[in-house]
């Protein structure tokens, strides 16, 4: 039955409740109802929390119909528009919009398939599907039913209907299950500790997210003040670090374990696209929508010049255009903007997660993986490769969009000349084709470009690790040209890359610059379309939608193919072998301790044997066992098996109970006294104190500005080696533990403090524990429960120590060594009445110097600064330095010129086809050859701007590398001390990699995109002069919005430039110290660390772009009325008053204003935040620089110094001129040939005075004479390469033995032999394959403390210098080896004049002079003979050390003589 009420314009006749026509009309209305409640419940919500994902639940079924919907819905948008160019209906007589209706409808229905909401969105979703399926259903059966012809369409639209039915199904049977998988993964991250200032988005309403006014307290803040770090609110759960490792572990274990996955190659990219698939499927969708907006203004446009063509204008009609318009830029700007936050986000999330990845690796990383990869490259991985993740799906998502651009707006130019398209359609293909070996080439030009630059990072942390002994030996040219040509070979590759930019924006500019005057010439020719304004106009607009493409692709197709290699490195280094624990159990049986026919190798590929062979050991609980045998038997080697952190070859290794750790070389955190000794444990105060004392530390606590809260400098550089040493021990005492394994831990205090240590802590402190003690300390061995020797890997006798004595051989070598190092005591020291008194004076001693304590830096100041950085705006002040430090204004007027010479010809290009096709005089041949020429002149100038501007961009980077090198390398000893050398790293790698890649090209987009729009905004106002006015006002208002968001933008960038460094350092230090990290168990603890230091980093990098989306949709708005006012203009003013040629050209420049804002807002503000690298790397190319290396008017003799006298002439010295002074007036002259022995407590100022010598501290006054010339007078390297010195911590440089001891290839291997020899390592180096040659790995970690001490032998023996230090150079060797140097050395260097700091009495007791030193004072100077006659503290000393020696084992050693 059928009722007369009112028509439906779209269905025929009177309306009918029973036409199909009006069923599909209420079905549209009703899912329109739906859709409206579903976007005002849910966008937003999925917007900002669509991390948590449905995980499983969101199978083949959700895809496949979300896949589906989303072609039905192109697939009626393109029926829509055909319909629309065509200004008419199609067979069913539907018109345009509700094509377009049904378009949105189906991309909604999408979004629900692949978003994730509350329970009642839930609900929602499901009733919308279940009423749109059964409706759509019953309409398709009736009209079966009826036997009417149903059409394509329907029925293949049919099965999506269905799928949405049985997706609904499927939401009701899962979603409890899944609310409960839900909660499960966040609740912890929500009840635990409540986070103070948490982001205002967790509390942010609908149309505060849609519009990002949730960061507006923020910005108010930035805008009033400079930000601080204080001032930055925490992220949502969600955003943390510590949820989307969790994603990823899961992922990448399930895809490691997966048996039929063959192909590891992309695993860490397969474990990414498995967690974040989906949001960013949701990403896409959004996307999709903007760009569909973005490619249908062409279409507005011609719209508009038909209407202005028409003779009758309808205001009615232009007013619905207009309308039209104005939802297409507001859909454009919303789903534009959230899909760039949304992709940033999740970049963001990806980015936390393989950092964290990283680090958790790093701490399960083998000793084979960590030679694979040093602490320069792991650091690498995480400043670029993972960091560059953040922005990895923004790029992604830019290049397949934009690439569908291209595609689509192909399809609206085919829509509008027909088949005058195809010619340029083909070119437009040559192009795309063309592009792929450029891709390729720049993909490898990018891979080689990372493999240098690893090089040199890796170089860069070991020379900035080491800068000290550089410094001493005066090799800074040398290292600093090693660096400089591992930086030519990457520039070599990041020249390539840049032209190979310029080469293919060329490529892209060409495309529709070109290609549109083939289409005009294909229209002319084929006659498809007529060549009027409204055909040109929307076709230059079309090719205009291209053009960003044109801009961006290259850049996109760049980082892409950058996040590409980074994958492959962070993937490579994933699945590198990690490190075999040793199972640790619970229960304690009789040997806690047991390994059975145990082999163990390094893998040292030039090393076939094992580093232990058939170890057998079985220690019992409570035992004290010693662990002794000359320099690279194997002793650290047999602690690292019991630890599992040496391969084992073949046996059995069980340790029963907890372990801790005190590693050779001390290894201290960043912070305080405290934190180093609780190390994670609850504080306990008796305990705690206990610990302190046992480590004779309690004196140096309280000398400490700070007390026990004193902060501790990157690797504990403003401690003494004693120092360090016995941090590291009380960290092992307070952990109380099961099993002790302390590697040689007394060889850098003096004998006094040693028995203390000894008696103290290992004998008191932990006498119920199991303690396994590597030393070369023979006196204490006779109150061990167990002795074992070894020698070449094995354990060559065991027993106690009478026993060991009666077997002779190998541990009798060793007490001989020691007897005899003893025996240089003068003789009354031997007698038993002597020794009593002498040991009765101990205590007096203790009392009155017992552990001075002397800061090797800052003495009572916090010695790490803070890191420097700008606040507030500073002006064009960044952009003046970086042309002027690079000399590139010439380049940069160039390219100017050129961008104005490109926007002159393209705005002349499009005027003269607007006038002349109004001109019927001129044919179609010569407007066609005219637009042609312009354009092609166009296309070459874009040529020269990108390789004016890739030039503008390498030397600028060549520029401030050389400058930043040479002030690093200038730069004196004191900045090292107090600045952390993640800071230096971060600014070598991270900021230069921003000057290298960032700021040129965003430079030029910044040009570029101002002259356009100026351009623009003057060709519309020649067409309609009143529109100027809105112009200039939404200009003046989008500099003041552009200026309050650049306030706190600014300080965003600066404070995520100082939260960088930490993770840096952090990841340095870990890499560092994972042995001991491991030996204790402290994985988790570490890594939970490493994920708050994430988290406050990457909360910057979320609110950084938050920020910019919200400074973007205000301006988008801004320069939206602009556009709005052009065409209301265009539809108010009377035909006659414009020509149609002049509309389409204002109009075409209007619907490119808003992008053309949004793109030189975008990079503009990118520009502003890149050029912050470039503050933060000048803060370190004007370094206070160190006294001249030579100065010319001045230069010493090159027989100098020919006696190697010295002369102290009242010394002061402190460290900086606020810090009390370290040495307080020394006088006293060290004769030519004599040996100087310099004694005192732990932290008297030994090394001070060497420091002094050297000038890596110039005196605050007095003065140093060697042989009458004023050391300070000369230039740095004259003084220092005429010195020698054994430093206190022996380093090597990864490379090979021959550049270790030779790096300025001064001597030939024959005389590099014969050191070898004199410094007893010709043996074991003639038994590597290579020789000389054989590696070195980095800081010499494949050799021992030991034998590295003996390589910087070596090197002075290759030297031959008249002035030789040994700083305390024989602490980490066996009496024997120490006693073989010491003779080497006064027989090869007999005539030197030889300065010995040392903590063993018998290396200075033959010395010609001793100077003893206290709190800073030369108290004693004299011969120790003449000191050892009266009752002076040196003779105090020799009594500690003999009471020491004596008093332990030296007695019961002797009986067995």
């Amino acid at each position: 039955m059928a009722f007369s009420l009112w028509t439906i314009p779209w269905c025929d006749g009177e309306l009918d409740l029973a036409s199909c026509c009006f069923q599909r009309t209420v079905i549209d209305l009703l899912n329109l109802i739906f859709l409206s409640t579903f976007y005002l419940l849910a966008v937003i919500g999925f917007i900002s929390k669509h991390s948590i994902v449905r995980g499983n639940k969101k199978n083949w079924f959700f895809v496949t119909a979300a896949i589906l919907c989303s072609v039905t819905s192109i697939a009626y948008i393109g029926a829509g528009l055909m319909n629309l160019i065509g200004d008419s209906r199609d067979d069913s007589g539907l018109p345009w919009f509700v094509f377009f209706v049904r378009g949105i409808i189906w991309a909604s229905f999408s979004v629900t398939l692949l978003a994730n909401g509350s329970k009642w969105i839930e609900i929602l979703i499901s009733v919308w599907w279940v009423t749109f399926a059964i409706l759509d259903s019953a309409v398709k059966t009736e009209i079966l039913a009826r036997g009417d012809g149903i059409s394509i369409a329907e029925i293949v639209t049919w099965p999506s209907s269905l799928l949405l039915l049985f997706c609904s199904y499927k939401n009701s049977i899962d979603s409890p299950s899944q609310d409960r998988r839900e909660t499960g993964l966040s609740d912890p991250l929500l009840t635990e500790n409540p986070r103070k200032n948490l982001l205002t988005l967790s509390k942010a309403g609908f149309f505060s997210r849609i519009s990002f006014s949730w960061i507006n307290p923020l910005l108010s803040e930035g805008y009033t003040k400079p930000l601080a770090l204080e001032d930055i609110p925490s992220l949502v759960p969600e955003d943390e670090a510590e949820l989307a490792y969790e994603k990823f572990s899961q992922a990448w274990d399930a895809l490691v374990s997966d048996k039929r996955s063959v192909d590891k190659r992309k695993l860490a990219f397969r474990a990414v696209l498995k967690v974040y698939l989906r949001e960013n499927m949701y990403i896409a969708v959004c996307a999709f929508l903007g760009i569909v907006s973005v490619v249908s203004l062409p279409l507005m446009l011609y719209a508009f010049v038909e209407y202005a063509n028409s003779k009758q204008k309808d205001l009615l009609q232009g007013a619905f255009n207009l309308v039209c318009l104005i939802i297409l830029k507001l859909v454009e700007s919303l789903t534009t903007r959230h899909w760039h936050f949304a992709a940033r986000r999740s970049g963001m999330r990806i980015r936390s997660a393989l950092m964290a990845a990283v680090y958790r690796k790093q701490l399960k990383l083998s000793s084979l993986g960590r030679k694979r990869h040093s602490t320069g490259e792991i650091v690498n991985y995480i400043a670029m490769d993972a960091y560059r993740m953040g922005e990895f799906l923004w790029w992604f998502h830019t290049g397949w969009i934009l690439s569908l651009q291209l595609l689509l707006s192909t399809a609206v130019l085919y829509g509008i000349v027909g088949t005058g398209a195809f010619p340029g359609l083909c070119l437009l293909l040559v192009c795309s084709f063309l592009n792929v070996p450029f891709a390729k080439m720049l993909q490898n030009f990018q891979a080689e470009f990372m493999v240098a630059q690893d090089k040199r990072l890796r170089a860069t942390s070991e020379i900035l690790n080491s800068m000290k002994v550089i410094k001493l030996q005066s090799w800074e040219e040398e290292f600093k040209k090693r660096i400089e040509s591992y930086r030519t070979d990457e520039f070599k590759w990041l020249a390539k890359t840049q032209l190979m930019k310029a080469v293919s924006s060329f490529l892209y500019w060409m495309s529709p610059t070109v290609v549109s005057s083939v289409i005009f010439v294909g229209c002319a020719l084929l006659k498809s379309a007529p060549l009027n304004a409204s055909t040109i106009f929307t076709v230059l607009a079309t090719l205009r939608v291209m053009s960003e493409p044109a801009k961006v692709l290259p850049e996109a197709i760049s980082a892409t193919i950058q996040m590409n290699v980074s994958f492959e490195r962070i993937n490579n280094f994933l699945q590198d072998d990690e490190v075999v624990r040793t199972e640790t159990e619970q229960e304690k049986p009789v040997e806690v301790v047991n390994i059975k026919t145990g082999n163990f190798g390094w893998y040292d590929p030039e090393i076939k044997i094992p580093t232990l062979q058939n170890i057998d050991l079985g220690i019992k609980h409570g035992q004290k066992v010693a662990v002794c045998g000359p320099v690279g038997a194997g002793k650290s080697s047999l602690l690292h098996a019991i630890l599992g952190e040496i391969p084992k070859v073949s046996g059995m290794v069980k340790v029963y109970g907890s372990i801790a750790y005190v590693s050779q070389t001390s290894w201290i955190q960043s912070g305080n006294i405290r934190d180093n000794i609780l190390y994670g444990k609850p504080m306990e105060t008796e305990r705690y104190n206990a610990a302190i004392r046992a480590c004779a530390l309690n004196k140096d606590v309280e000398s400490f500005p700070n007390g026990d809260l004193t902060e501790i400098g990157q690797r504990g550089l403003n401690l003494s080696g004693g120092q360090k040493q016995r941090i590291q021990l009380a960290r092992a005492v307070y952990n109380d533990a099961d099993i002790y394994l302390l590697d040689d831990p007394f060889s850098a205090v003096d004998a006094h403090t040693a028995g203390e240590l000894f008696h103290e802590c290992v004998v008191d402190s932990l006498r119920d524990k199991t303690v396994i003690l590597v030393t070369h300390q023979v006196e204490f061995l006779s109150e061990v429960d167990q002795i074992l020797v070894m020698e070449e890997g094995r354990i060559t006798q065991a027993g106690k120590c009478e026993e060991l004595l009666k077997m002779g051989a190998a541990f009798q070598q060793l007490v001989t060594a020691h007897k005899d190092a003893v025996t240089v005591l003068p003789p009354q020291m031997s007698k038993n009445e002597d020794r009593d008194k002498w040991g009765g004076n101990i205590t007096v001693v203790e009392n009155k110097e017992d552990d001075i304590v002397e800061q090797n830096n800052v003495h009572g100041v916090q010695l790490t600064e803070e890191e420097e950085k700008e606040t507030g705006y500073v002006g064009w002040k960044p952009f003046m330095d970086y042309i002027n430090v690079s000399h590139g204004w010439f380049h940069l007027w160039s390219c100017l010129l050129i961008q104005v010479g490109f926007v002159a010809l393209q705005a002349s290009a499009t005027y003269w086809l607007a006038f002349a096709i109004e001109i019927p005089e001129i044919t179609t041949t010569v407007v066609i050859g005219v637009y042609s020429i312009l354009s092609a002149l166009g296309v070459g100038f874009v040529y020269l701007r990108g390789f004016t501007v890739a030039q503008l961009g390498l030397k600028a980077s060549k520029a401030f590398f050389a400058g930043f090198t040479s002030s690093i390398f200038r730069a004196p000893m004191l900045f090292f001390d107090s600045t952390p050398v993640g800071r230096i790293l971060t600014r070598a790698s991270s900021d230069l990699s921003v000057l290298d890649f960032n700021i040129p090209f965003s430079f030029i987009y910044v040009v570029g995109t101002a002259f356009e729009l100026v351009a623009n905004i003057l060709v519309m106002a020649s067409v309609t002069w009143q529109v100027i006015v809105v112009a200039l006002l939404a200009m003046a208002a989008t500099k003041y919005v552009q200026d309050y968001y650049l306030a706190s933008a600014r300080e965003l960038i600066r404070i995520n430039g100082t939260t960088k460094a930490p993770v840096m350092n952090y990841a340095t230090e870990t890499t560092l110290g994972v042995v001991t990290i491991r030996a204790f168990g402290s994985e988790e603890r570490f890594f939970k660390n490493y994920l708050k230091l994430i988290d406050m980093d990457a909360g910057l990098f979320f609110l950084s772009n938050a920020a910019m989306e919200w400074v973007i949709m205000r301006i988008e708005t801004l320069q939206n009325l602009t556009l709005i006012t052009c065409a209301l203009l265009l539809i108010l003013i009377p035909n006659e008053y414009i020509a149609p040629g002049l509309v389409g050209l204002s109009l075409s420049y209007a619907l490119t204003l808003t992008r053309s804002q949004v793109f030189l807002t975008r990079w503009y503000c990118t520009l502003s935040n890149s050029i912050i690298s470039v503050e933060r790397i000048q803060q370190y190319t004007h370094i206070p620089a160190e006294p001249p290396a030579i100065v010319e008017e001045n230069r010493p003799p090159s027989s100098w110094p020919s006696n190697g006298t010295i002369q102290l002439q009242e010394l002061k010295i402190r460290y900086r001129l606020t810090a009390p002074l370290i040495l307080k007036g020394i006088s006293c002259t060290f004769k030519e040939g004599t040996r100087v022995g310099v004694v005192g407590r732990t932290g008297s100022g030994k090394s001070t005075l060497i420091s002094a010598l050297f000038r890596l501290v110039e005196p605050a006054s007095g003065r140093i004479l060697i042989d009458g010339i004023d050391i300070c007078s000369i230039g740095l390297k004259d003084l220092r390469m005429k010195l020698s010195i054994i430093p206190q911590e022996p380093t090597l440089f990864r490379g090979c033995i021959r550049t270790n001891l030779d790096p300025l290839g001064l001597y030939s291997d024959d005389e590099i032999w014969k050191a070898l020899e004199k410094c007893q390592l010709k043996a074991t180096v003639s038994n590597l394959p290579n020789k000389l040659d054989s590696s070195v790995s980095d800081e010499g970690e494949n050799w021992s403390i030991g034998q590295r001490q003996l390589f910087c032998l070596g090197r002075v023996l290759l030297k031959k210098n008249r002035i030789l230090v040994l700083d305390e150079a024989t602490a980490s060797i066996d009496s024997a080896t120490d006693a073989i140097i010491q003779r080497t050395i006064r027989q090869e260097l007999a005539e030197c004049t030889v300065i010995t700091v040392a903590h063993r009495v018998p290396t200075v007791i033959d010395s010609d002079m001793v100077l003893v030193l206290s709190f800073g004072n030369l108290i004693e100077y004299d011969k120790p003979s003449k000191l050892m006659e009266i009752d002076s503290s040196f003779s105090k000393l020799v009594a500690e050390y003999w009471a020491s020696c004596r008093g332990s084992s030296s007695g019961d050693l002797q009986i067995h003589k």
